[in-house]
């Protein structure tokens, strides 16, 4: 095999983005499919995300805590109760992080303003990696 031969599973995963103000979900997804090998979309509010569920399973998950009507902490607590989203991992975005929440659910969270290093590392960290 050559040397530059790359695992055709370490490409092409999806991520979706869950935050409701477009223009910072829009740069987000931008960012995430300009300096990643991966796949990027952007829903704005959880009926949205819960919608869009039923056709597709994200690799991983970019929820912002401040959603219409449930936080993302809620968003993820639901999900958590369909067997087939417990293994996804979700990094949570906020201005104001609830830490104890965070905390309690073993979370990735990441508070705004945050370098976009950081997000892309933990992406790598959670996607590129063998575990």
């Amino acid at each position: 095999m050559p040397s530059d031969y790359k695992n055709p599973q370490d490409h092409n995963k999806t991520i979706l983005v869950i935050e409701d103000d477009g223009s910072v979900g829009s740069s987000l997804v931008q960012i995430i499919v300009e300096e990643t090998q991966h796949l990027a979309f952007l829903v704005t509010d959880p009926e949205q995300a819960l919608q869009v569920f039923e056709d597709l399973l994200p690799d991983l998950l970019v929820i912002d805590y401040h959603l219409p009507h449930m936080n993302g902490i809620q968003l993820y607590d639901f999900l958590q109760q369909r067997r087939e989203f417990q293994h996804v991992p979700t990094i949570l975005i906020s201005a104001a992080l609830p830490k104890d929440e965070v905390l309690a659910r073993h979370l990735f969270a990441l508070n705004k303003p945050f370098d976009i290093d950081e997000l892309l590392t933990a992406i790598h960290d959670f996607l590129d990696t063998s575990h």
